[in-house]
């Protein structure tokens, strides 16, 4: 069925080509910002707000930014968010071809929050506009496949060509996001959307509307609730990840890209058995799947000592999170109206998201808080582990709160 989008639907096509690009400089960008941040300095805390930076937006921005996606032309938001992303990742280029200084952290820190606030809105109004540009019965696949590609080129394809291009030089990641970014916005502008119903309630009003609907519709509030504690579990361990597999595991730069890439199978590997695994034991044992498999990778990565062992591991939660993002974005995408499809994602994703920097700080803040007392080993263990354990509660709540309709 996806093979079939590609070929007959031309808005689908340019949109997947975009993706794909932007997503191949982002999987730069996984790896080569954090090690540009672990070259100037080796406090976990900074590393961490760095981290936290690029996820502060969605916290903030989130609400603002499905008003402005239901009130604009998407496709042209989606590319002027690209362009704009375009600059900031060229001054982080700029400023990595230049001989990085501890104090500089804090002004990567500066543009990993600018290029958060870009992609909230480009995220969001990219998520928003594939409703009007496939069939509903399509969304499954659609999604899937949009899943699939940007955790082939992000994940498994850019990070270890990241690790490789670090060897060079470490301007040259950031260097290829600008084109790819640049690229994409082209590809965006091409694309033909019927005609949209835009929002034209002043924006408070419409902001409340979007807040009305998010409470009445308490699945989906339950839902969200769900997705925020484990993204801020996820995030709280992936900030500390680039440090365990240095320090712990003495893994290369191309090692590290290694161990992402096969994470990024299996986030692939989630995305395309998602539609039939969902048709063949349904939608709740999947999503409990999901949490399960959540917990299990975790707690393996904490008890590790091999980075094949963490590779598998990182496996089974990538195949677990994708599993859960092809059910819940499609879902959603069905069930909240399309006028209200923008400010509904948006107050979703900032229950979902808004967490991240959280969780950043918070997996900075463990290590550090541990050290001294537990050693830098058992400090960098600690997140996984505790992240292991809240998924275990997290599975009890869902098995009796958590059922979509």
């Amino acid at each position: 069925m996806t093979s079939a989008l590609l070929i007959r639907n031309r808005n689908y096509r340019l949109l997947f080509s975009a993706g794909g690009m932007t997503n191949l400089g982002d999987g730069l960008i996984v790896l080569a910002l954090p090690w540009l941040a672990a070259l100037m300095t080796r406090d976990a805390v900074a590393i961490a707000a760095v981290a936290a930076a690029g996820r502060l937006p969605w916290l903030l921005f989130a609400l603002p930014a499905g008003v402005i996606i239901d009130r604009s032309d998407q496709r042209k938001l989606i590319a002027r968010a690209d362009l704009l992303r375009a600059a900031i990742v060229f001054a982080i280029f700029l400023l990595a071809v230049s001989d990085p200084i501890a104090d500089a952290i804090w002004l990567v820190a500066g543009l990993a929050f600018l290029l958060g606030s870009a992609e909230v809105l480009r995220d969001n109004a990219a998520q928003t506009i594939l409703p009007a540009i496939v069939a509903e019965e399509d969304l499954e696949a659609a999604n899937g496949q949009l899943w699939s590609t940007e955790q082939l080129t992000g994940q498994f394809i850019g990070p270890p060509l990241a690790g490789v291009l670090i060897a060079s030089g470490i301007g040259l990641p950031f260097g290829i996001d600008v084109a790819m970014l640049v690229l994409a916005a082209c590809l965006v502008w091409l694309i033909n959307l019927p005609a949209q119903v835009r929002v034209q309630k002043s924006f408070g009003k419409a902001l409340l509307e979007g807040i009305a609907f998010m409470r009445a519709d308490r699945v989906l509030l339950r839902l969200a609730i769900v997705l925020g504690v484990a993204n801020f579990l996820a995030t709280a361990t992936i900030t500390v990840q680039v440090l365990f597999a240095q320090d712990v595991l003495s893994l290369s730069a191309f090692a590290y890209g290694t161990v992402l890439s096969v994470a990024a199978l299996g986030a692939i590997t989630g995305s395309l058995l998602a539609p039939r695994l969902t048709k063949a034991i349904g939608l709740h044992p999947c999503l409990l799947l999901s949490i399960a498999g959540w917990a299990v990778g975790y707690f393996v990565i904490g008890v590790s000592s091999s980075g094949i062992l963490m590779a598998l591991a990182l496996f089974g939660v990538m195949a677990s999170a994708m599993l859960w993002n092809v059910i819940t974005v499609s879902w959603r995408q069905r069930r909240i109206p399309t006028e209200l499809l923008g400010r509904v994602n948006s107050i979703y994703r900032f229950f979902g998201w808004g967490s991240m920097p959280l969780g950043a700080l918070a997996g900075g803040f463990v290590v550090s808080l541990l050290e001294d007392g537990l050693g830098r080993e058992a400090a960098l263990r600690a997140p996984f582990l505790l992240a292991a354990a809240c998924c275990v509660l997290l599975l009890v709540y869902a098995v009796f709160r958590l059922r979509l309709p």
